[in-house]
Formats: structure tokens, C-alpha cells, sequence
């Protein structure tokens, strides 16, 4: 099985590396007079932040530019879904950013490490 976002084979499997965050609560805290502390409002579970990070590569510089772009259009505020090699299956994505780092030659073309954040909306645990 190969990694995929929305069906579409975009990384390389070398050097993948997923970290899955931890899904957060989220409250409301307000003062109300009359009474000696705070009011809270719990708000509920909330969404959870998913790393990744690996390296790419391409036969040339042009091919590469061209894989960057095909991964930089998701940052669209859209929800993705992400599916690892292992088959673990993250809904409900939205891609927060998208960083490439510098262009590394090698004999067999161009290899750029990258990191994309993405935030899991809602969380089925």
C-alpha cells in the first residue's frame, strides 16, 4: 500500500515519518458577578494537529517544482483524507502548511526534505 492524500500517490516512502497529536478540549471561562470564581463552559473535544514529514524526489528540478505545486494545492481550507502505507486512515484534513526545504543534487536527480501540518477537524476516536 502507498500513501496517499485524496487517492493521489504524492510522497515517497523513504523517510516518511507521521506524528498524530493529541486531540484537545476546548472551554469558555468567564467571571459572573455575585459569585467568588469562574464560570466554565466546557466546548467540547476539539481537533488535533498531524505532522509530516519526509523527502521527495524527481528526476529533474522542473519535475520537482511540479510535485511541489501538486502538493501546495491542498492548502485550499478544504478537508482532505490521508491514508498511510500502514492503512491508517485520517479524515476530515485540513492542510495548514507546507514546507519545503532546500534542493539537494544526487546522481539520481533532486531530493527536497519537507514538513506538512495539517489539522484534523473532528476526531473519531
Amino acid at each position: 500500500m502507498v500513501t496517499m492524500l485524496d487517492g493521489q500517490a504524492l510522497f515517497d516512502e523513504q523517510r516518511l515519518g507521521v506524528e498524530v497529536g493529541s486531540p484537545a478540549r476546548d472551554s469558555v471561562e468567564r467571571s459572573v458577578a455575585g459569585l467568588d470564581g469562574l464560570l466554565s463552559i466546557d466546548l467540547g473535544l476539539r481537533g488535533r494537529r498531524i505532522r509530516q514529514k519526509g523527502v521527495l524526489r524527481a528526476a529533474s528540478r522542473a519535475k520537482m517544482n511540479g510535485r511541489i505545486a501538486a502538493i501546495s494545492a491542498y492548502i485550499d481550507g478544504g478537508v482532505h483524507t490521508f491514508v498511510t502505507s500502514s492503512g491508517e486512515e485520517f479524515g476530515d484534513l485540513r492542510m495548514d502548511s507546507f514546507e519545503a526545504g532546500p534542493f539537494q543534487f544526487t546522481g539520481g536527480g533532486v531530493e527536497v526534505a519537507y514538513e506538512i501540518v495539517y489539522m484534523q477537524l473532528s476526531v473519531n476516536s
